[in-house]
This record gives structure tokens, C-alpha cells and sequence, in this order.
């Protein structure tokens, strides 16, 4: 496996100079983010084929083992308070259970049987999305995670940084990128890491867009739970309907500090029909405003 590879270039690396170090170290992260640049059309095609699914109602988990399950965490626990996504439709199959994702568990990566488990307990199926992480692309827990799924008619998404690995040719949709080998030979936490992680924002940021959940470049489903994201909150709401603060303010205070329910108040839609116009739309604020727009 090429995230295995040993570079002769870094074989004196612990004699260099702390400033050489942080240049190798950091050109290799600019590569990590280059090499997700030819995955873009795999990135939009799982994303494209997740949306259907998840529109009508299916869970997003991810499945990983160390480094990869960290990453997927991240990513995924950052949709309910941005995107309002539900949490009862997120879930993380970590190998190891929870307790691995800060302390290291010995072995549990290689348990398939366990990553097939997670499956059936959690009743993945038609509709739901299964995304998987494995730097080497052939981690058996999460191998045997993604090929129970397929086999349930789950969307399964594979994202390893080894090309021609089974996990890359067990998912429906494949992404590969090819990060080569680390400055620290073996250390995937750093250029295969940080492409896991860039490929997950493109994804998870694509299909959130697609479902309604952004608005003109802002995030009008986002959760308004203290006072910073209150305030920006109504400034969304100022921003996009176009009015003066203190209508803005009204508005989301009557909107319950729901954005896309403020904008549609502010520009004179009552609560009620705000949201009739936002169900008949499935959340999409922009075709809600053009209805109102038309009468």
C-alpha cells in the first residue's frame, strides 16, 4: 500500500531543523488537498445518489476505525447544529465502540464480523447512506460494514487512499484519493487524513445544499443556540428579506429563531403560511420566496 511507503526524502528527518520539518509537513497537507481534485465527479456522483435517499427520510452514517472513525465523527456531528440535519437520522459505527474514538482499541479494526453486526443492530436499508473512511481502503471492520449495507440496498459510499483496494470496489460509489506516502512513513493521520477529511466537506456540504439547506451562500437551517449564532441569526434574516433590524428581529423572535421561517415573516408571510409554503417546498426557502413572489 502506497500509505505505507517509506519516502527516502524524509529518511534524515528527525536530524533536520524544526523550520525544514514544518515545510515538509506542510507541503505534504497542500498535497492531501490536490489530491482530492480529481475525485470531484466520484464526490458529486455519491452525493447526487445519497440525496434521494436521505430526502425521503433515510439515515447518513459513517464507519471508520481510528484515524478514519475520528474523522467521520467530526464531520457528521457537525450537521445537526449547521444544517438542522436530525440526529435520530445520524449515526457512527466507530470500531471499538464510542470509547475508541479517544483511546485506541487494539484489534477491533479487524473484526469484520462486528462492522457487519453494527449493520443489522441498526437496521441499515433501502434509503439510508452508509459512508465508509479507511486510509489503506481495507480495513475488515469497515469492509464488511459497507458490503452488509450494499447488500441491504443501502447507498454505500468507499473512501480509501490506496487505489484499487476493496473497499474502493465494494461501495457503490468509489473515492479515491491517492495521497502517496506520508512524511512519517505509515502515519495516515496526516496527508491521507486530511483528504479524508476535505473529501467529507465537499460531500456532506454538496448534499446539504441539495436538500434545501442553505440559501444564497448562508446557513438558513442552522440552530440558533446562543447568543452568537442568535445574532446571526437575524442578520441572515435583515440580509435576505431585506428589511431593518428590528423587523428582523421581530420576525425571528415570532419565527422562534428559525431563519428560513424569519425570512419569509419579514418580507409578510404570517408563521402559518410561512410554513405551509416551506412544507410544499420540502425546506427549500428559495422556491418558498418565488411562490410568494408570484401572488
Amino acid at each position: 500500500m502506497r500509505t505505507e511507503d517509506a519516502s527516502a526524502r524524509y529518511a534524515d528527518l528527525d536530524a533536520w531543523g524544526g523550520g525544514d520539518i514544518l515545510q515538509a509537513l506542510w507541503e505534504g497537507q497542500l498535497a492531501a488537498v490536490a489530491a482530492v481534485g480529481p475525485a470531484l465527479p466520484a464526490i458529486q456522483a455519491a452525493a447526487l445518489a445519497a440525496e434521494a435517499g436521505l430526502r425521503a427520510g433515510g439515515r447518513l452514517s459513517y464507519v471508520g476505525a481510528g484515524t478514519s472513525a475520528r474523522i467521520g465523527v467530526q464531520d457528521g456531528a457537525e450537521l445537526p447544529p449547521t444544517f438542522d440535519w436530525p440526529g435520530e437520522r445520524l449515526a457512527f459505527a466507530i470500531a471499538g465502540g464510542e470509547g475508541a474514538l479517544l483511546q485506541a482499541v487494539e484489534d477491533a479494526e479487524d473484526s469484520g464480523a462486528e462492522g457487519a453486526a453494527w449493520v443489522t443492530r441498526n437496521g441499515i436499508g433501502p434509503g439510508d447512506v452508509v459512508v465508509g473512511l479507511a486510509a489503506s481502503g481495507t480495513t475488515p471492520y469497515t469492509l464488511a460494514a459497507l458490503r452488509e449495507s450494499r447488500a441491504r440496498g443501502a447507498v454505500t459510499v468507499g473512501i480509501a487512499n490506496n487505489p484499487g483496494t476493496p473497499i474502493l470496489e465494494t461501495a457503490e460509489h468509489g473515492i479515491l484519493a491517492a495521497t502517496g506516502a506520508e512524511v512519517l512513513a505509515g502515519s495516515t493521520r496526516l496527508k491521507a487524513g486530511t483528504a479524508q477529511k476535505v473529501i467529507l466537506n465537499l460531500f456532506s456540504t454538496l448534499l446539504m445544499i441539495r436538500l434545501g439547506r442553505v440559501y444564497r451562500g448562508r446557513m438558513v437551517a442552522m440552530r440558533p443556540t446562543n447568543r452568537k449564532l442568535r445574532a446571526r441569526g437575524i442578520a441572515m434574516v435583515a440580509e435576505l428579506a431585506a428589511c431593518d433590524a428590528s423587523t428582523a428581529e421581530r420576525a425571528a423572535a415570532e419565527a422562534g429563531g428559525d431563519v428560513k421561517l424569519g425570512v419569509l415573516i419579514a418580507t409578510g408571510a404570517s408563521r402559518e403560511e410561512a410554513e405551509r409554503r416551506l412544507a410544499r417546498h420540502d425546506g427549500n426557502l428559495r422556491r418558498a420566496l418565488t411562490e410568494g413572489d408570484g401572488r
